[in-house]
């Protein structure tokens, strides 16, 4: 594992309300090579720090760094553009559009100057990985929760970014296919250059991770 940090958080605080405070002066570094099992009980914060750590949300106290670089000051612009380029999210939801198939969710929106021929070999090949392979024609309406949750892997992954951030990832898979994804996760973050951050209550993958984070009951 890396010790070059893609991320670093030092003292950072954020709040919902004056009167939610869910994240206080945490602090952590997030290596290159790595991953990172986040874990705490519901309502500690878990999911508003991977939003942090992916640029959807502004602390409200400390710095966050990206390779050393305090982004604090970046515009909103700028961190969309890291976004796009360096964050593969998978969130609880699939966030899928269901008037389209899942390879079309798959497709679109990978930057324009990716072959499409490649991408879709590659995403095949993604989709036959987790057990989903005779999918791509399907409408997405039509998948389970289960389904969808690893259609989003797949995009996350089939966009080749530096660092894969995943809500849950294993939440409605049964055992096996817990362990495929399981699997493909600490494969990509183990990957010079590369990271993964697991929001989890899954003990297997904290065990398994090469760092993990528990936060404490948020305050209120």
């Amino acid at each position: 594992m890396s010790t070059d940090a893609l991320l670093q958080l030092d003292d950072v605080g954020f709040s919902y309300s004056r009167h939610r405070t869910v994240l206080q002066d945490v602090t952590a570094s997030f290596a290159a090579g790595s991953v990172t099992a986040i874990s705490g009980p519901s309502g500690c914060g878990k999911s508003t720090l991977l939003n942090i750590l992916g640029l959807l949300l502004r602390v409200e106290s400390g710095t966050v760094k990206l390779a050393g670089r305090d982004v604090g000051g970046a515009s909103d612009a700028e961190r969309a553009a890291w976004r796009a380029r360096h964050v593969g999210f998978v969130f609880q939801d699939a966030l899928l559009d269901p008037a389209m198939t899942v390879a079309e969710n798959l497709l679109e929106g990978l930057p324009l100057q990716r072959s499409r021929r490649s991408a879709a070999a590659t995403m095949r090949d993604l989709l036959e990985q987790f057990g989903i392979g005779d999918l791509a024609h399907r409408p997405a309406s039509r998948l389970s929760g289960g389904q969808g949750q690893r259609v989003a892997l797949v995009r996350a992954l089939l966009k080749d970014p530096t660092m894969v951030l995943a809500d849950e990832p294993t939440g409605n898979l049964d055992d096996v296919t817990a362990e495929v994804v399981l699997s493909a996760l600490l494969d990509f973050g183990r990957r010079p250059g590369r990271a993964a951050v697991v929001v989890t209550h899954d003990r297997r993958i904290v065990a398994r991770a090469d760092q993990s984070i528990e936060l404490p009951v948020s305050r209120r």
